[in-house]
């Protein structure tokens, strides 16, 4: 089951046009990233890299702008993982104002890592069974 959370677009957040500058979009997504850990695996992304010792770096990135996000928006992000490796996941994002107008759209695919030398590791069953589970949008 897909993981649905929700932020408001901030004044610090906009470029000169009134728009969200992209940059923040990615900030935005990260995020929402470091969130869906406790919905999923019900872990916090903090104990997964300060306790665990392993973290979850992005190594591709796919993105499509559909709408803007406009102040005061409140952005909610749908997030599924499409499919989970042995080293790595494919995370997809969907935001949606709301309005329910798409705003943007996301495929990113992580790879677990160590935070002592940033090797590739196998992801943990512990955390593989919550990925596992929150397929499909």
């Amino acid at each position: 089951m897909a993981v649905r959370l929700t932020r408001r677009v901030d004044f610090p957040m906009l470029d000169m046009a009134g728009i969200a500058f992209y940059p923040r979009i990615y900030d935005l997504a990260h995020r929402f990233f470091e969130e869906a850990w406790e919905q999923m695996c019900e872990i916090s992304y903090p104990t997964i890299i300060n306790e665990m010792g392993i973290g979850f770096p992005v190594v591709d990135i796919k993105s499509e702008f559909h709408n803007p996000f406009r102040y005061g928006d409140t952005v909610t992000a749908i997030i599924w993982i499409s499919k989970v490796g042995n080293k790595s996941c494919t995370w997809q994002y969907k935001f949606e104002n709301q309005n329910g107008d798409l705003l943007w759209t996301s495929e990113q695919v992580t790879v677990c890592v160590s935070m002592t030398n940033m090797e590739s590791l196998t992801i943990p069953d512990s955390l593989r069974r919550g990925l596992e589970a929150c397929g499909n949008e």
